[in-house]
């Protein structure tokens, strides 16, 4: 049957329709991933801030209430509540434009764009507002983004009037020895780090110049950035109320959420780098490898470990096993009665440090050969390899005719005992490696052996140690610190 021209363009006009009809049905079921869009500048009402959600339990939160509270001041105000994944139980969001949800985990359905959060920013300023805060009171965050307009400090908070209220804190990161340390504040209410619940707001543009913006715990994170970069934070008089109806308020969900907690800053902490917390008061914190995990860093190549490339020094947790290590082995020898001294770059560190060299990853013990035999452990580690009641193992070396004490099975830190043995008045050995200090010497530095104090306890060390080192590393080499293999990686041209 032929159509007529009539019924031809009947036809054509009914398809076009029907495919705008289910255009506009499959962009009303897309994910609001799109680039935000509106102006940076602040409106004649003062300047615009978004509100971005991210602290907040997915089991148990007041996060609907504290949207809503913004959204009363202001019904237009942007709201961004990030999550990693859809939250469930679902989360009451309006369902308007200026609402909406990030989900920063990467989706195969998804564009790159919809997985990060600056993509749903389009104002000059980002506050960071905490689960279980409501506004209350109007004019806040303008009177926050005046502060930080007037300059002084890059981030601006105001205290939240929960259990924890924000409290300023002093910060130090150094990323060369892992460490963060927390102490008083000595200029509050301007500080480093703020330790509570808290809003915190700052410019959009630094907020997303952080590697990590939204990593959580949020505080944690965001402030072991700033800090670093000598960013400080100004803790205003200017409390946001407490949600009325709170989350966590069971035994139950309190627990379940400190627990979570704890395991996300942990894995935050070791992925930003950091193995020892040191908090306000003196306790310590450790995120490092310990006698069940393996040690920090893989085979050393060239003298030269990993973490050197990176300008960083040896995690703390490894120079604590070693220390631990050393003062165990140098005790079982001494009530053995092996005769035994400080070798090598740990004599050096003993001078220099009293301690291990700061990026040293081994100790060196040279024992007289003769006395091998007067220790239980050395001399079943003749026959093969021996784990201790306390868990060190015991072991002949692979690389040559020298002991080895490693830190566990698992955690391969280790001290090296070299056996040397008199000849001609001169110390020799059966095994020597590629080391400029791995030399003889002469006996009379050992006759007699001299107590020396070297990482948390006094061991014994070669008489008159510093003509002893020059012997092995040349002259001046206490006062010249250089990493182990400067032909590789050097010092001086590390920092």
């Amino acid at each position: 049957m032929r159509l007529t021209r009539c019924q031809a363009a009947l036809a054509a006009a009914i398809t076009l329709n029907l495919l705008v009809l289910f255009y506009v049905s499959w962009l009303q079921h897309q994910p609001r991933y799109s680039p935000a869009r509106g102006s940076r500048r602040g409106s004649a009402s003062g300047p615009r801030v978004t509100i971005l959600v991210r602290e907040f339990e997915a089991f148990d939160n007041a996060v609907p209430e504290l949207v809503d509270s913004f959204l009363q001041q202001d019904p237009a105000q942007p709201v961004v509540v990030a999550a990693d994944t859809l939250p469930y139980p679902p989360l009451a969001l309006p369902r308007i434009p200026s609402v909406r949800l990030a989900l920063l985990q990467p989706a195969l359905d998804r564009p790159a764009a919809a997985s990060r959060p600056e993509t749903y920013v389009a104002t000059e300023y980002v506050a960071l507002v905490p689960d279980g805060a409501r506004a209350e009171a109007p004019g806040q965050l303008k009177r926050m983004a005046e502060v930080l307009r007037a300059g002084g400090a890059r981030l601006v908070a105001a205290p939240v009037a929960s259990a924890n209220p924000a409290r300023c804190l002093a910060l130090n990161v150094s990323l060369r020895e892992w460490t963060a340390r927390y102490g008083p504040a000595p200029s509050a209410p301007r500080c480093d780090a703020l330790d509570g619940d808290a809003v915190v707001l700052l410019r959009a543009r630094d907020l997303f110049n952080l590697s990590a913006p939204l990593a959580r715990p949020v505080g944690t994170g965001l402030f072991l950035q700033t800090a670093l970069r000598g960013w400080t934070v100004q803790l205003l008089d200017l409390p946001f109320a407490r949600a009325r109806q709170p989350p966590l308020t069971t035994a139950h969900a309190r627990w379940k959420a400190e627990r979570e907690g704890r395991a996300r800053r942990a894995a935050l902490l070791r992925a930003l780098g950091i193995r020892l917390v040191s908090w306000e008061g003196g306790r310590l914190e450790w995120f490092g490898c310990n006698k069940e995990t393996p040690r920090c860093f893989g085979t050393v190549v060239g003298d030269t470990p990993a973490y050197l490339y990176e300008e960083r020094w040896t995690p703390p947790c490894c120079l604590r096993a070693l220390r631990e290590t050393a003062r165990y082995v140098v005790g079982v020898l001494e009530a053995a009665g092996v005769r035994y001294w400080l070798e090598g770059g740990s004599l050096l560190g003993a001078a220099r440090h009293g301690d291990i060299i700061p990026w040293d990853y081994d100790v060196d013990l040279g024992i007289y050969l003769e006395d091998v035999g007067n220790c239980e452990q050395l001399r079943g580690a003749e026959a093969g390899s021996v784990v201790d009641e306390r868990g060190f193992v015991w072991e002949k070396a692979v690389e040559g005719d020298f002991f080895r004490v490693q830190y566990s099975e698992s955690n391969h830190l280790h001290v090296d005992l070299w056996p040397f043995y008199p000849r001609n008045g001169v110390m020799t050995k059966d095994t020597w490696l590629d080391h400029r200090q791995d030399v003889e010497f002469p006996e009379h530095f050992l006759q007699p052996l001299v107590p020396l104090p070297f990482a948390g306890f006094v061991a014994q060390a070669p008489n008159n140690y510093r003509r002893f080192l020059e012997l092995k590393f040349g002259p001046g080499v206490i006062e010249n610190p250089e990493y182990p293999n400067p032909a590789l990686l050097s010092l001086a041209g590390s920092s």
